[in-house]
């Protein structure tokens, strides 16, 4: 005996998500059941109702989809209702071949009812409703759908790839997050993939309609030859029934396929808007009383003509009048109500609210803002556009420094003057100037034969004197001696330069952690040793910034790491870590400062300028006393003055225990000096003293 309980139980561990993935399947096999199996009148009659219902549905569904891909399995719909249509004709074609000869209900009522009461009982009339029918469906309706699902297909394709650097563009800007320019490049897929199915998918509804004629004429000819010849029945008698019923079911199958392809041409002829087809049609077809008052006039003067319809065309003329008058008043109610709700909105835009966290603005790591003159250097259609060489000084910097820095991001600001820019570092402006789009910089290289007829000006990163001048000039610059540089690329290198010295800022500790996951990829088991076992991902930041502080590149993760690891257990200070790994670092240091010189030129310290500090250190003083702090700054920067005037590099050398201590005093007064111990130099074959501190 069954158990019911049980059986409820299992039904309900049915979701209705699990209901619908079985919807496609025994569709499937419903289609297939009746291409192969005899079906009873009423169930035939179950069957065409449920197709119309469905068609009816189909065309309803793409009225009210406000975009298109909304609707994204229409394509398989199609090709489904159809599959559907041409299973009952199978399916009433042999119902009807089986019981034709005991009269016109054989098929069932659906069939007898589109047979007698559309067409009258008259199969005459019957066969050209069918043909008109057709015609309509194959040659204007689906033919119109398939080419524009065919130009459509074609235009989403060609405008992929612009949409797509649209979208990393905007994700460069800063404008969108990565979430949202992952979903914007689904939907551009999607769109791709719809337009396409759809060229396809109308190509069914086209073979529909030539089987429905060729269905319709073996229809006829075959009850004709089973009527006259098998079952004995007068040849009238047998056209009349056969062909009653060869149009009833033609029509009753003709319908819904016309229905479906006026769906197909709504929903590829629709532009995504947010309102449906109703919605446009009324809202841009009746929305502007002068022409609907200009269409009562003509229809007017007409309906006077003698021997016109005068009554029906005086009564549409009155008619669309009164809609012109009620389209004018709803107009004008609609203005008053405008300028009542700005009267509002100023006086909630005066109220105070209530403080929230959509108010809690995060500052970008980088920003760039450009006034309005300089929004035309974003453009990515531009081959020399300020976001792909902002681009490349990310890269550059990701490769000679040995981490990628955060996005920059690009945003327009509404209170520079015209043609300036300003970068921002954490909401701190480190470095503002001047560009001319469209325009190029002849900077002076001191080989220049003569100056230019255009205002001097500066160049923003490194002070160098130029003019701007426009693209007609820009080869007579070049053969007067001058350097021509873009517009983007003035800025991209203030960029470069502001970053590349302020770099130990930007590495943060969600940087560091980045970067040791990189690592991880390629030395899985240093990084598990190290990391936390023997030193924290905090001490790991300090060190590696350290290095990012007096600009020593941290590419040489994998000596980085070692060093680490062979003396962090027995030292636990970042700062002494930290001139640990720069011993460790020494050819990269020395290379980056020097070259391949086999002599290099250093600055140093008198001697017992370098003992007295010493003592300072070992006393535990985390200060110079005053007077000797002031003498130390004074005689360094003479000591600076002639390394510049020999053209010899900003280094300093001294003992090791003194190179900290000196490095965070002197580079707060001069960033550009380095700092090195005797230590980091072993490899050099002579050193020469070209300037002493002290003396």
């Amino acid at each position: 005996m069954i158990n019911f309980s049980s059986f409820f139980s299992i039904m309900k561990i049915f979701k209705i998500s699990q209901w619908q993935i079985l919807a496609g399947p025994i569709l499937i096999l419903m289609i297939l059941a009746m291409m192969v199996l005899p079906l009873a009148p009423f169930v035939l009659d179950i069957l065409f109702t449920f197709n119309i219902s469905l068609s009816i549905i189909i065309l309803l569904v793409s009225m009210f989809t406000r975009h298109t891909l909304e609707f994204t399995a229409f394509p398989t719909i199609l090709l489904f209702s159809t599959l559907l249509r041409l299973a009952l004709n199978v399916a009433s074609t042999r119902i009807v071949f089986l019981n034709g000869h005991t009269g016109t209900s054989a098929a069932g009522k659906v069939i007898e009812s589109f047979g007698h009461f559309l067409v009258g009982g008259n199969f005459a009339i019957g066969m050209v409703v069918f043909i008109i029918l057709v015609i309509i469906n194959f040659i204007v309706i689906t033919k119109g759908a398939s080419r524009i699902a065919e130009v459509g297909a074609r235009f989403i394709l060609d405008a992929m790839p612009g949409k797509q650097m649209a979208i990393d563009a905007d994700l460069n800007a800063g404008l969108i997050g990565e979430e949202k320019a992952k979903k914007r490049r689904i939907k551009i897929t999607q769109e791709a993939d719809f337009y396409g199915s759809m060229d396809g998918a109308s190509k069914f509804v086209r073979g529909d309609a030539i089987a429905g004629i060729l269905i319709m004429i073996l229809n006829i000819i075959g009850g004709l030859i089973i009527g006259f010849l098998q079952h004995n029945m007068p040849l009238k008698k047998a056209a009349e029934v056969y062909t009653l019923l060869t149009i009833g079911d033609g029509l009753v199958a003709q319908i819904p396929a016309l229905v479906i392809s006026t769906a197909a041409g709504v929903i590829v002829t629709r532009v995504s808007t947010n309102q449906n087809v109703g919605e446009q049609i009324v809202s841009q077809l009746f929305c502007n009383p002068q022409v609907i008052l200009l269409s009562a006039g003509v229809l007017g003067i007409l309906g006077l003509v003698p021997g016109m319809p005068n009554i029906i065309f005086l009564v549409f003329t009155a008619l669309l009048f009164f809609l012109s008058w009620w389209l004018y008043e709803k107009k004008s109610i609609k203005n008053g109500n405008v300028l009542n709700a700005n009267k509002k909105y100023k006086l909630i835009e005066q109220s105070i609210t209530e403080a929230s966290w959509n108010d809690v603005q995060l500052e970008d790591p980088v920003r760039i803002e450009i006034a309005r003159n300089l929004i035309s250097m974003i453009n990515i259609n531009d081959a020399t556009n300020l976001i792909d060489k902002i681009r490349i000084v990310r890269k550059t910097i990701a490769q000679e420094i040995g981490f990628l820095p955060p996005l920059i991001h690009i945003k327009n600001n509404i209170n520079l003057s015209k043609n300036s820019y300003r970068i921002l570092i954490k909401g701190v402006e480190v470095g503002k100037g001047k560009c001319f789009p469209n325009h190029f910089m002849a900077i002076e290289t001191g080989r220049e034969i003569e100056s230019l007829p255009f205002e001097k000006v500066y160049e923003p990163t490194f002070g160098l004197s130029g003019y701007w001048i426009n693209k007609d000039f820009q080869n007579e610059a070049k053969e007067k001696g001058y350097s021509v540089i873009e517009s983007s690329t003035i800025i991209s290198t203030h960029v470069n330069f502001l970053i590349s010295h302020r770099i130990d800022e930007l590495f943060g500790r969600q940087e560091a952690q980045k970067l040791l996951e990189h690592v991880s990829i390629d030395m899985p088991k240093l990084t598990e040793d190290l990391i936390p076992n023997t030193i924290t991902l905090t001490v790991l930041h300090k060190v590696l910034k350290n290095l990012l502080s007096e600009n020593v590149p941290i590419r040489d993760m994998r000596t980085i790491l070692e060093t680490l690891s062979e003396h962090a257990d027995t030292q636990k200070d970042p700062h002494e870590l930290t001139n640990i790994v720069r011993i460790a670092l020494r050819k990269i240091i020395i290379q980056k400062l020097f070259g391949n010189k086999d002599i290099i030129e250093v600055m140093g310290l008198e001697a017992n300028l370098e003992k007295l500090l010493l003592n300072t250190i070992k006393e535990g003083a985390n200060a110079i006393e005053p007077n000797l702090s002031q003498t130390l700054l004074v005689k360094t920067k003479e000591a600076i003055t002639k390394q510049l005037s020999i053209n010899a590099p900003l280094v300093l050398l001294v003992s090791h225990p003194l190179r900290y201590f000196l490095s965070k005093f002197l580079r707060l007064n001069f960033p550009e000096l380095t700092v090195l111990s005797h230590l980091e130099i072993t490899n050099v074959n002579q050193i020469k003293m070209s300037s002493i501190i002290g003396n």
